[in-house]
């Protein structure tokens, strides 16, 4: 039986992309802190001249003091690679109304890589689902258009991999990283993947949150988790506080990240998780 959706379930892709292009203006995304020098804006030090030194980079007061001709270096701007995670397993596609938890991520990574490009920086994108889906950082917006696409078609019967696809990742980044991971974290390898990867990369988590899995208040529920086929008999909430403990495990590996509640407003949110973000880099943490 195929269990594959049209892209409608989405959005059409005209309102799509104008929906994607608001959030990244909205977020208007800033710069990451350079640890490279070149010929860039801001004054980093001088060093003693060499020859094919360009003569307007002579930092003469230096010069004058030491008797030697100086240059100026410059910090260089670097915009580092930009990597989004989503999840496209089935409790991601399921949910009490819409939209449900995966079409929420599918418009929040579209936003976030539209920003990211804004600011000359390449983007590349992981499924860490059941499909085979992997495009490497590019600058290209087709590119990004075209994951994005992709990603407006899911399935129902994808299992979760954010644990293996972690793996995956972590020998493909020959340089230091931004990564996103939209998911509802429901891998319970998940916090052991990331946590790896963020001992050398920046990782934001953005954990997404159908509302019923904020308030179930029933007597006692029998239900089939959508990605295992296990069986499950519990009381209240089917996942009590489980957005809550995953970003809790993470915010200790030192990542970031914030709860998205489907029928809820989200941009201000990422706006103040990017703000926060950009004030670490500024302090060099």
């Amino acid at each position: 039986m195929d269990l594959e959706l049209p892209a409608a379930p989405l959005l059409d892709a005209r309102r799509y992309q104008v929906a994607i292009r608001r959030l990244a203006d909205s977020l208007g995304y800033g710069s990451d802190h350079s640890i490279f020098k070149g010929s860039g804006s801001e004054y980093e030090q001088s060093r003693p001249y060499q020859p094919g030194d360009a003569v307007k980079s002579i930092d003469w007061r230096v010069t004058a003091r030491v008797g030697k001709v100086h240059v100026k270096e410059y910090e260089a701007p670097r915009r580092i690679p930009a990597w989004m995670l989503v999840d496209t397993s089935a409790s991601m596609t399921t949910g009490s109304r819409q939209p449900t938890k995966y079409e929420t991520a599918v418009g929040i990574a579209g936003g976030l890589a539209l920003a990211c490009l804004d600011r000359a920086s390449p983007v590349g994108c992981l499924g860490v689902g059941g499909r085979s889906l992997l495009v490497r950082p590019s600058l290209s917006r087709l590119s990004v258009l075209g994951w994005l696409h992709k990603l407006r078609r899911h399935r129902l019967d994808e299992p979760t991999a954010i644990g293996p696809a972690a793996a995956l990742l972590e020998p493909l980044l020959a340089e230091r990283s931004l990564i996103f991971i939209l998911s509802d974290l429901h891998d319970p390898d998940a916090v052991t993947g990331l946590t790896r990867l963020a001992a050398r990369h920046d990782l934001c988590a953005i954990v997404l949150r159908d509302p019923a899995e904020r308030g179930l208040r029933a007597g006692f529920i029998r239900g089939r988790e959508a990605e295992t086929g296990r069986s499950i008999t519990t009381r209240g909430r089917l996942h009590p506080g489980l957005a809550e403990e995953r970003l809790a495990a993470l915010t200790l590996a030192r990542i970031d990240g914030l709860v998205v509640d489907t029928d809820r407003p989200y941009a201000a949110q990422l706006r103040l998780l990017l703000a926060r973000r950009r004030r670490l880099d500024v302090r060099g943490l």
